[in-house]
């Protein structure tokens, strides 16, 4: 199941709250293509409202002008990635986000279950998710920041869920935090720290093991966009490297 840490009320069997788009790239359909066809929607009672997920800043603005531009339908919501080892977005998209009153439902707020203390440095890590092959449950980067925040979470008495939680909440960018428990049980231990606030000085303390706007590897899963993952589009022909 995924919801959000902050609930939200329920409406009717037929109408959702908000379309939630996956990236699209903005390429093949155009944005205007994009949000014309998903204004069609919100005009029709399907649909209360339409939001992206895991677009860059320049995408949303992009977004956020063609919408305006031609009257349609504009994004709401954002859904990026975002937890105390992952916080890119602190750079671009949650500015971005406030400045044009855009709700930010950040996902994976535990780290992909990193930091849940499942999955520690210098042990075997052989749960099923570690099975699967993700890079980033062996990165030994990563495995070292959980050490030392689970070390902070032991000093200041709250556990390490909990303290990871109520960062994601922390920042005034962000809207909502997306849990994804598997089990009741899981659910019930993930709200037991819902009322969890942390002090500046706790926030201090993480802002020196994962600097602010910096991340320490990634999520396997996290979209990077063709430009990153496309060797070709990150290096010229060989006989135009030189710098003559």
């Amino acid at each position: 199941m995924n919801c959000p840490l902050r609930g939200t009320r329920p409406l009717g069997a037929h109408q959702q709250p908000v379309d939630q788009e996956p990236h699209i790239g903005f390429g093949e359909p155009s944005a205007e293509e994009t949000l014309s066809a998903l204004s069609d929607l919100v005009r029709q009672g399907k649909v209360r409202a339409i939001g992206s997920s895991s677009m860059r800043g320049s995408e949303i603005v992009e977004a956020q002008r063609a919408a305006q531009r031609r009257g349609f339908e504009r994004f709401r919501t954002e859904q990026p990635n975002y937890s105390i080892l992952d916080r890119e977005i602190e750079r671009e998209i949650l500015p971005v986000a406030q400045r044009y009153g855009m709700g930010t439902l950040v996902y994976s707020p535990l780290a992909g279950d990193a930091l849940t203390g499942r999955y520690r440095a210098g042990q075997a890590n052989d749960t099923f998710r570690a099975s699967t092959g993700m890079r980033h449950f062996r990165d030994e980067r990563r495995l070292a920041a959980v050490e030392q925040l689970l070390a902070l979470a032991d000093e200041v008495g709250i556990a390490l869920p909990h303290l990871a939680m109520a960062f994601a909440i922390a920042h005034p960018g962000v809207t909502a935090a997306i849990i994804g428990p598997r089990t009741m049980e899981q659910l019930e231990a993930t709200l037991a720290g819902a009322e969890v606030a942390l002090p500046d000085e706790v926030l201090d303390r993480i802002d020196a093991i994962v600097p602010p706007g910096e991340s320490i590897g990634a999520l396997d899963m996290v979209y990077r966009g063709p430009e990153v993952a496309d060797a070709a589009l990150r290096r010229r022909p060989a006989a135009q490297r030189s710098a003559r």
